[in-house]
């Protein structure tokens, strides 16, 4: 049981070691700010000791109120000797990986749903039951017929827009009642992309710039994992249910698709050279849609890659050259992720400033900005 004067004086004493070692090493600190990284490692290391003792030893039956008030054969003589907690059992941010991973497949379902696959599919098969085209009894002929016959053992449309909107909160349109849309998802995510972005740039900087290029004057690794764990917090209570067993069976339609669009027949229907020329090509000719296939792609695949990361236990590591040997896996899908998404207009690089604690934000379907830009529009 720790009292009152035990703490203060741990932390006096803390206090003073750091002040001595700051003093002894100041010369060796500024050539080697590793050592820095070191000297706070173990100090903290004392620091997270001394609230496991304290939080292993047994409390008094009663809490130790009655030393506080002064009632009893225990009462305190002064206030030093009553009983102080260190503090409670810090916030849990560990979370399943598997969950995680399960949003980052359905964040890459979702993107290639936008881009129009399964409608594709969908004309395809309208026109081929109708005669429509030159099939009849090819590889990709019969892999439609197949498709259309295992769709009563699938999950719907209707479902997977229902899943988009509960864990990512997009396409909110196919929300069933009771289901609560994640309006959170994308502010938080473009909000991360660019805090790894804005670190990876600062230290370009630092190493062209400075004298020593491996000095870590240049980005915070706080709020790069400040911005992940906010992020995979977010994620930790909308990945509940069964959106693990739909993204897999998503995953499979996905390629089952895909080895349809690239049968040599329906290639050849179309005149293209692979299943993304036929995509696009019926998405012309038959929707009249203007194109986002490549930059739509590229955000499944480099977003299905940062939201994978956040799964893993990376973001929890504190110490400056660990985290940024993990975080540098990710540095480059962080670019090419926010680079998609500011072409389409989805996303912005950062400079947000700092708003007031009772300023209120909105959430809604577009991503409210705060330095007098118009609102982003909704993914």
């Amino acid at each position: 049981m720790t009292t009152e004067a035990q703490s203060q004086d741990f932390l006096d004493k803390l206090a003073g070691l750091q002040g001595i070692a700051a003093d002894q090493l100041s010369s060796l600190l500024i050539q080697n700010p590793g050592l820095a990284e070191e000297l706070n490692k173990q100090i903290d290391a004392l620091v997270e000791a001394f609230g496991d003792a304290d939080a292993a030893s047994v409390p008094p039956p009663d809490k130790g109120l009655a030393q506080l008030v002064g009632v009893g054969p225990e009462a305190a003589g002064e206030l030093g000797a009553t009983r102080l907690p260190y503090g409670v059992k810090v916030y849990d941010e560990t979370v399943t990986s598997e969950r995680i991973v399960a949003i980052a497949d359905l964040y890459y379902i979702y993107q290639h749903e936008r881009i129009g696959v399964f409608r594709v599919i969908r004309k395809l098969q309208e026109l081929f039951k109708a005669g429509s085209v030159r099939l009849s009894s090819g590889e990709g002929a019969y892999a439609l017929y197949q498709f259309d016959r295992r769709e009563v053992l699938r999950y719907t449309q209707r479902d997977r827009l229902a899943a988009y909107s509960r864990a990512l909160g997009y396409q909110r349109a196919g929300a069933r009642p009771g289901e609560r849309p994640n309006t959170d998802f994308h502010r938080l995510f473009t909000h991360f992309v660019n805090q790894v972005a804005l670190y990876w740039r600062d230290k370009r900087i630092s190493d062209v710039i400075r004298e020593r290029a491996f000095d870590p004057s240049f980005g915070s690794i706080a709020v790069v994992r400040r911005a992940g764990l906010d992020m995979r917090n977010n994620l930790k209570f909308t990945s509940f249910g069964h959106l693990n067993v739909l993204r897999v069976e998503v995953m499979q339609l996905l390629d089952e698709a895909f080895r349809i669009l690239g049968a040599e027949d329906v290639k050849r229907l179309f005149g293209a050279d692979n299943a993304w020329d036929v995509v696009e090509e019926v998405l012309v000719r038959y929707f009249k849609e203007r194109l986002v296939t490549s930059t739509r792609q590229r955000m499944a695949v480099s977003g299905r890659e940062l939201l994978r990361w956040l799964a893993q236990p990376h973001i929890l590591e504190a110490t400056r050259p660990e985290f940024e040997a993990l975080l540098a896996d990710v540095a480059e899908p962080a670019e090419e992720w926010l680079t998609s998404a500011k072409s389409m207009g989805l996303a912005r690089r950062g400079g947000e400033r700092v708003l007031p604690q009772h300023r209120r934000v909105p959430i809604g379907p577009a991503v409210p900005r705060t330095n007098g830009q118009a609102p982003i529009p909704a993914p």
